[in-house]
């Protein structure tokens, strides 16, 4: 919450002692009117003089007017500051959020981020604009309401005054208590959010199967939980409320009978008991207030502590000083010295003593079972991690040396699970990147995606669902390919992004690669023997090693694992 406090709010320190001026002004004037009203009764009426009465009258008139005017304005202005600070969290959040590394963004989980993203910049947005409504207004209300009491009657005023201590203990003491209680609420938000991802990205399997009585139980246990610990946290805030107006209206029945006393033995007016009896509700309204603030703010605590953890996360995967390893065009275009790598930096390593070379313009093919570690293989790659033992060479270079724009700018990539945006074709392919509409148009066509994309769907400019839902299986991954082939990237990387195309779709696809990507380097990691079997450079992964490697003829010779799946593939043909 400091750093929100200090460094985000920082910039707007000057309009918010603005806004808390206008808000100062327009307070006063609220705390003006039941002391000219106890002026009036007690002094101005007494004397008979319509005129004086009626220029207290339009006194009040203009004080109400101002305090209106003023409140107002203050208001909005605390409503934009709170919404600006709010916009660059929540842009420097998305910014970091975007640059985590993929160790990091695992630790976190991303139904986290996205709470994070959501719900706990929108706590922090309500209390920056509470704070600044309530943060002025009921303090000054309290605080002036009990100096504008001692004018009227210092006796009465010092029950008033008796009563504080004991509100500020309860109100600090609970907040202190409620703070880990909502870091709790925002976990368990984090569990619903997650499961509530899941389920929807999985509703069709979770319809066919007929588990939709397992999930809703699953749903129903994590809202429980949420249920649970929002309930104990907002228990112990709603405790707040109830006692500090308990020991307010105690003071105020003393107040009652104390003055009821001093009016009897002619010891105060009734015009001044009417106004205190006026400033104590005044008082009354704003420690209430105060309390809710404290709500409020305990929970944006627990939000601030949260976002900020993301913010202030270390970089992870910066470039490495150049040594000895700079990029060379002569070098091979992929090298894996001797890796070995594992998720978590503990437990059994999901690759290990990886070694290998690839030439420009060759074609790498993985093959392995589910497990094998495929796809870590290109995470590494990519620098989405680093390697615990070993070297990741690009063109000769360490990738540890690369900045990851630079690194990543060589790739063209589909992966495993990719996405479709809610957007057009055409920006789908594009995503952004500077690719004229020819290039595009030219990627769908290696892709084999152009004729169903000028035929059924009437043009690269037609919108697509989100995740690309109006697009069958195939259709989605030929559109991800084209996007990984627009630019004609030095390397490409296809991640099983066949798996749902035809045999002639995928052998239509791989004489494009051939015919029009003779000097892109290709890695291609499926299930189809049929898939790699042209490349220069075949590697049998199992159980995180290389069990065999070498050309499509080779292994037929050699490796009895391929034998099988060649066999299981072609109906029985290895011989």
């Amino acid at each position: 919450m400091k750093k929100v406090l200090t460094y985000y709010l920082k910039p707007y320190y000057g309009r918010m002692t603005l806004g808390f001026f206008i808000k100062f002004l327009g307070t006063v004037m609220d705390l003006f009117l039941p002391w000219i009203l106890a002026y009036i009764i007690d002094s101005v009426i007494p004397l008979g003089d319509r005129g004086m009465i009626y220029f207290y009258g339009l006194v009040m008139v203009v004080c109400s007017i101002g305090a209106f005017a003023m409140n107002v304005i203050a208001n909005r202005m605390a409503s934009a500051v709170s919404r600006d600070a709010t916009r660059t969290i929540r842009h420097d959040l998305y910014a970091r959020i975007m640059h985590l590394s993929a160790a990091q963004t695992d630790e976190v989980t991303k139904p986290s981020l996205i709470s994070r993203l959501t719900t706990d910049t929108y706590n922090i947005n309500n209390m920056l604009g509470r704070v600044q409504r309530l943060g002025v207004r009921a303090p000054i209300l309290t605080i002036g309401g009990i100096l504008i009491t001692l004018t009227l009657d210092p006796v009465l005023t010092l029950i008033l005054i008796a009563t504080l201590p004991f509100i500020v203990y309860i109100t600090v003491h609970i907040s202190k208590v409620s703070i880990p209680l909502y870091l709790r609420v925002q976990d368990a938000s984090d569990k619903l959010v997650r499961l509530v991802r899941e389920d929807a990205a999985g509703i069709r399997v979770i319809k066919a199967l007929s588990k939709t009585d397992v999930e809703r139980a699953r749903f129903d246990e994590v809202s429980r939980e949420v249920i649970q610990t929002e309930k104990k946290a907002s228990g112990m805030m709603a405790r707040v409320g109830p006692l500090t107006g308990l020991i307010l209206n105690s003071a105020q029945v003393a107040v009652i009978v104390a003055g009821a006393a001093r009016v009897a033995m002619g010891q105060c007016e009734v015009g001044r008991i009417l106004a205190f009896m006026t400033y104590f509700t005044i008082i009354l309204n704003a420690v209430v207030n105060i309390s809710k603030m404290f709500v409020v703010f305990s929970r944006a605590a627990a939000s601030a502590d949260r976002v900020m953890a993301i913010i202030d996360m270390p970089v992870e995967m910066r470039a490495l000083p150049q040594a000895q390893t700079r990029a060379c065009e002569e070098a091979p275009a992929i090298a894996f010295d001797h890796v070995t790598f594992r998720y978590g930096k503990s437990g059994e390593a999901t690759l290990t003593d990886i070694d290998f070379t690839l030439e420009r313009g060759q074609t790498l093919g993985i093959l392995g079972d589910t497990g094998s570690g495929k796809s870590t293989l290109i995470r590494l790659l990519m620098r989405f991690y680093d390697p615990d033992e070993g070297t990741v060479r690009l063109f000769g270079q360490d990738v540890r040396t690369m900045d990851n724009e630079t690194l990543r700018a060589r790739f063209g990539v589909t992966f495993q699970s990719d996405t479709l945006f809610e957007d057009s074709i055409a920006e789908n392919i594009r995503l952004g990147r500077p690719f004229t509409d020819e290039e595009v148009m030219q990627a769908a066509r290696d892709a084999q995606a152009y004729s169903f994309v000028v035929g059924d769907k009437q043009g690269f400019a037609s919108a697509l669902n989100v995740r690309g839902n109006n697009l069958s299986g195939g259709q989605k991954q030929r559109v991800m390919i084209a996007r990984a082939l627009c630019g004609h990237p030095d390397i490409l990387i296809l991640d099983d992004s066949s798996s749902a195309l035809d045999y002639r779709t995928d052998a239509k696809l791989r004489a494009a690669l051939r015919e029009h990507y003779e000097k892109t380097t290709k890695v291609l990691v499926a299930q189809r023997i049929s898939s790699v079997a042209h490349a220069d450079l075949i590697l049998v992964l199992s159980g995180g090693r290389i069990l065999a490697r070498g050309t499509h003829e080779e292994l037929l010779a050699s490796c009895e694992l391929y034998q099988e799946l060649y066999a299981s593939q072609m109906g029985g043909l290895a011989q």
